[in-house]
């Protein structure tokens, strides 16, 4: 079955971009993202890149990652003409196109750089989607877990052992973090009441970004959808936590950190948690295979006192919808999906008892 990610055409890309934004709550975001349409043909350096994208476009985030440097423009004051368009006050599409149009070239040099690499979204809200799978793990396996996340980005999500959850009436983490979770939260059940004792937690990216740098914060801004305040505000809290105590995050390939740490020492009575959340479709093929692998071997050598567990929020590349499994060492079966996720963390649909 073909896949939205597989989609070829950068138009198409642009187009589903947009309407996905609009439907999740960002309307302004999708007619920012629309008005590249008119770029591909405009003879602006910044349209022909574009154009002429050697990848799958929509995979690659094409369209994201020159909004990202749009929306930086607003946040340094550089131009701000589109702040109008975020406050919602601007909605005229041609208008919006012409605006885009007129930054496109008139912030060429900058803005074309924005196309070398894929956005970081580092979302604090997915870590409500990870922590409720924490809390069925403990439930069934016991509380103390040693975390290490892929494709890190900032490490925003592996500072979760200091944010403050509130899962479907689930109540976890300290009660007077700054950084708080309450997703709207969808069917019938709720994660467990139990203990989540974190003895060690770390990730790895291959460019992280240090959140205590206060450029490098701005552009991880700079990805978040405008007009989505609670999800700025979020980023302002983590960036407050990592000031308190950076977290540990490595630069290091994603496959080389996974055979890194699986060849760690682990506590007795412990779990190991391999978790990442709308990263895999970013990793090669190679990527990809070799971490798979590797988890499968070490889960093969696992033990009852020393656990292995592979957690993932990620996309179903058929539904594009976002889905939290969970496999666990020993005693392997089938994967279980425990939740359906909004990619931002502003609900989460619960899928077990």
């Amino acid at each position: 079955m073909a896949s939205i990610m597989d989609i070829a055409s950068v138009e198409q890309a642009i187009a589903w971009q947009a309407d996905h934004a609009t439907k999740n709550g960002a309307p302004a975001t999708g007619r920012v993202v629309r008005a590249q349409l008119p770029l591909l043909t405009d003879g602006s350096a910044v349209g022909a890149r574009m154009a002429a994208w050697p990848g799958k476009p929509l995979e690659d985030a094409l369209p994201l990652r020159l909004t990202g440097g749009l929306h930086n423009l607003v946040l340094t004051g550089a131009d701000t003409r589109l702040a109008a368009v975020y406050r919602g006050e601007e909605t005229d599409q041609d208008a919006i196109d012409a605006l885009v149009g007129d930054l496109a070239r008139r912030f060429e040099t900058r803005l074309l750089p924005w196309l070398d690499g894929p956005p970081q979204t580092n979302e604090a809200g997915r870590s409500a989607s990870i922590m409720a799978g924490l809390l069925w793990l403990s439930a069934r396996v016991g509380p103390r877990f040693v975390l290490h996340e892929l494709g890190a980005s900032a490490g925003v999500n592996t500072m979760m052992d200091r944010f403050a959850f509130d899962l479907g009436g689930t109540r976890t983490g300290p009660a007077d973090s700054p950084l708080r979770l309450a997703p709207e939260w969808r069917g019938a059940g709720r994660p467990p009441e139990a203990a989540v004792d974190v003895l060690a937690i770390s990730g790895c990216d291959r460019a992280p970004i240090d959140l205590t740098d206060p450029d490098q914060a701005l552009r991880l801004k700079s990805y978040v959808w405008a007009e989505v305040t609670e999800r700025l505000a979020r980023l302002d809290a983590a960036i407050a936590l990592a000031r308190v105590q950076r977290p540990d995050v490595v630069a290091m390939d994603a496959a080389d950190y996974v055979d890194q740490v699986l060849a760690a020492p682990q506590p007795e009575d412990s779990t190991r948690v391999i978790y990442h959340s709308i990263v895999w479709q970013y990793l090669p093929p190679a990527t990809q295979e070799r971490i798979a692998a590797a988890i499968a071997a070490a889960g093969a050598r696992a033990t009852p006192s020393r656990r292995l567990a592979w957690l993932a929020l990620e996309t179903n590349r058929a539904s594009f919808r976002h889905e939290l499994a969970l496999r666990l060492w020993p005693d392997q079966g089938a994967p279980v999906c425990l939740a359906a996720a909004h990619a931002h963390g502003a609900w989460v649909e619960w899928l077990q008892p």
